[in-house]
């Protein structure tokens, strides 16, 4: 089992920044692809960034891209998720994710393990 704990949500006004943490434990951190999903009220939930292993092949959904950055600390076994530049269409419950066998790092079905979630809002 994989233990996945958020941080770092809050309510930001627009084009402020927040920076989203992710602690794992229970298994070796390093054999698990991590990610980030988001899901706001009403909508489907949504693949946001993802980081492999060793952090060298990232992922981010195109709404995304130049303004959040998805990093992991293999020896604190956190993952983050910087965003910046924040909208109000950022507006979500953010989940960090785990997964060990993965085909595609976009898809939620893949992953093995979830956290709570993070909440995020962001007004105008």
């Amino acid at each position: 089992q994989v233990q996945l704990v958020e941080s770092g949500g809050g309510l930001v006004q627009a084009g402020g920044s927040l920076r989203l943490s992710c602690a794992a434990s229970g298994r070796t951190f390093s054999n698990y692809v991590m990610g980030w999903f988001r899901q706001a009220p009403g909508k489907e939930r949504e693949f946001v960034s993802a980081i492999s292993r060793s952090g060298t092949n990232i992922n981010y959904v195109d709404s995304v891209k130049g303004r959040f950055t998805i990093s992991r600390d293999n020896a604190k076994t956190t993952v983050y998720l910087h965003t910046n530049s924040l909208k109000p269409a950022d507006t979500s419950l953010y989940y960090c994710t785990a997964g060990s066998v993965m085909s595609r790092m976009t898809a939620g079905d893949e992953y093995d393990y979830w956290g709570q979630g993070t909440q995020v809002t962001v007004s105008s």
